[in-house]
């Protein structure tokens, strides 16, 4: 069976991402309520009961909102730094103590054949990472949620076979859209979220000779949509030599559907 996964959510409504392999499955985040978590999973036909552990990525809402519900009633193990532990007390409700696991920034833990990567990425939060999946020859790759892709990011990242890429707005929809100034230089800041061409030009430095497909993930709502995106990053990847359709294939999130469930 090797790696598979589904973006089960992606957006500033919730987020989340399921991976599996033969022997373990994982959550990566749980951005929704409790139900709306377990209709996600009937959807790619899995059970919550399976799941092996919840991983967090950072504190935001739409990343932890139903972490504390999914993690009591299925007793899952819930990993996470030591200063996003800190940051979610009294957000996630009270949790056992033999549900919780550290995880260290640039840290490798290993589960049977998978090994989980976490890397830190650049955000207004307390000390947010994200995870890299590597099992059997395979390399997952989940980065949203970052003003900016360092090169530091971009090395720890690259020759992915796919990528979860957050590809946020449109930089003149933000600016001429409705939310207060102070909201907008936030998003276009280094702890904020990367545009459409940002995030395109950051795929150019990455996209190996093994990258097969790139789910442009966490889109806003009022400041982008799924078309612009998919039209600015091929745009932008193809002004960099990049041929999106014969090189690597680009593959839309929602905030509701869940992708189909791909082998890596």
């Amino acid at each position: 069976m090797g790696m598979r996964f589904s973006v089960l959510a992606s957006g500033s409504t919730g987020n989340a991402v399921y991976v599996e392999t033969e022997e373990h499955s994982f959550l990566v985040d749980a951005g929704l309520s409790g139900k709306q978590m377990e209709a996600l999973f009937a959807h790619i036909g899995r059970d919550m009961d399976k799941l092996s552990g919840l991983l967090v990525t950072h504190e935001h809402s739409d990343h932890i909102k139903g972490v504390g519900v999914v993690a009591r009633k299925y007793k899952l193990p819930i990993y996470a730094n030591e200063k996003t532990w800190n940051a979610m007390n009294g957000l996630i409700g009270e949790i056992p103590t033999e549900q919780k696991f550290t995880f260290d920034m640039e840290s490798v833990k290993s589960f049977g054949s998978l090994d989980i990567e976490s890397f830190g990425v650049s955000h207004d939060a307390a000390e947010p990472m994200f995870y890299i999946f590597h099992h059997a020859g395979k390399k997952l790759v989940l980065v949203t949620d970052t003003g900016y892709v360092s090169d530091r990011m971009k090395g720890i990242i690259a020759n992915a076979d796919m990528f979860v890429f957050e590809s946020n707005h449109d930089v003149q929809m933000l600016r001429m859209g409705r939310y207060p100034w102070n909201i907008k230089r936030r998003i276009l800041s280094d702890v904020g979220h990367v545009s459409n061409e940002d995030a395109a030009i950051a795929m150019s430095d990455v996209i190996g000779d093994q990258t097969k497909r790139i789910y442009l993930a966490h889109l806003s709502l009022d400041n982008n949509m799924k078309d612009l995106a998919k039209m600015s990053v091929t745009q932008t990847l193809q002004s960099q030599g990049i041929i999106v359709g014969e090189q690597v294939e680009l593959f839309d999130t929602d905030p509701k559907i869940p992708t189909a469930l791909t082998a890596v």
